[in-house]
């Protein structure tokens, strides 16, 4: 069984609440992810992902240089345990109509695993 340890990503790219959507775009090209996690108090308060961008900054009419991550951001961020498996992180996804999730160990998000993960290759053994 394939678990969800096993494809996230470990290298979390964060942001502090009040940063700019233009920042938090200029990091995610920087770190070439799709997403970053916002921080506030030091605890996840949401996620910005390149379609939050595209469709909440870009094609909103209010949109401003300094609009804070919190005005498109994707709150709670729906999360996964890392020890279940692909499966039941691809079921999420569908139900929350989500392409990245939070991976937790011991309830702390530890990484990040994007519906794009889902689509590198792995052993037909470990299905």
């Amino acid at each position: 069984m394939v678990t969800v340890s096993q494809l996230m990503k470990r290298d979390l790219v964060t942001v502090d609440s009040g940063t700019s959507v233009v920042e938090a775009a200029k990091l995610m090209k920087a770190c070439n992810v799709g997403s970053v996690l916002v921080f506030h108090h030091h605890q996840v308060i949401g996620i910005v992902t390149e379609s939050d961008v595209v469709r909440k900054f870009v094609g909103a009419d209010k949109a401003s240089y300094f609009m804070p991550v919190e005005d498109i951001m994707s709150s709670p961020v729906i999360g996964i345990e890392e020890r279940r498996p692909l499966t039941e992180a691809a079921d999420l996804m569908d139900k929350y109509q989500t392409h990245h999730l939070g991976v937790t160990k011991g309830g702390a998000v530890v990484g990040i695993l994007s519906v794009r993960d889902l689509l590198h290759p792995v052993s037909i053994d470990e299905f």
